[in-house]
């Protein structure tokens, strides 16, 4: 493929940026969610399990919509955001990121939450019995058995935050350099007179990058069972 044009390198850039903070965000999140879904039985846990899964479901548009009313300059987050920490997220790159971070959210959770289930209890049960506590155990036990688990989710995440386009859209719009991604630039294109050659070397862009981020998981996960197992 031919270098990549000033409008691709920036749509690119800004999809990696947006892509990685989303995945560093909500990842520590996502990880005691898929603890809590995996090891704890309280009431109500169906319902967090539907909330923390509610993105997966719901139109990207509504996610988004939802964002804007809460994370606004007139919303009852992101007012206050704004008012105590100079923060503002509509219409920002870093809206951008959490946008796609509560869209890829429950994908990450589940890919956490299987390799959680998979863990002997027995391994944990053995190292409380000698002493660790309840965090050592997780730091020392739990999470070095499940960290092809936490990789997975974390490329999935990142892959599915390339993609995302709904969310991010309504929430952010499409602002030139600031948070015009891959897919939104990709859609600009398209309804440009002229933008199908340019449109299609983005769509491969995408392609590419999304397919390489999943053969990355699969490479990177295999080798860490490899490395625990042996």
């Amino acid at each position: 493929m031919p270098v990549l044009t000033p409008l691709e390198r920036e749509a690119l850039h800004l999809s990696l940026l947006v892509s990685g903070w989303a995945v560093a965000g909500s990842l520590p999140p996502g990880l005691l969610a898929a603890w809590v879904l995996a090891r704890l039985r309280f009431p109500g846990k169906t319902l967090l399990d539907g909330l923390v899964h509610l993105p997966l479901v719901l139109p990207p548009v509504v996610v988004g919509y939802a964002l804007l009313v809460l994370l606004g300059l007139n919303g009852p987050i992101g007012s206050r955001l704004h008012a105590w920490f100079g923060i503002t997220l509509a219409f920002t790159w870093k809206g951008a990121a959490v946008a796609s971070a509560v869209v890829a959210f429950p994908l990450m959770v589940r890919a956490m939450r299987l390799s959680l289930e998979s863990v002997d209890h027995g391994l944990e049960q053995a190292a409380r019995t000698l002493g660790c506590g309840p965090l050592r155990t997780f730091f020392t036990i739990t999470l070095p058995l499940v960290l092809p688990g936490v990789l997975t989710g974390a490329i999935l995440g990142f892959a599915r935050s390339l993609s995302e386009f709904g969310a991010t859209i309504t929430f952010v719009s499409d602002i030139p350099g600031e948070t015009r991604t891959l897919p939104i630039a990709l859609y600009a294109l398209i309804q440009t007179p002229g933008g199908d050659d340019a449109a299609a070397r983005l769509c491969v862009i995408s392609i590419v990058v999304a397919l390489a981020a999943l053969l990355a998981s699969d490479l990177l996960a295999r080798r860490l069972k490899r490395r625990l197992e042996g």
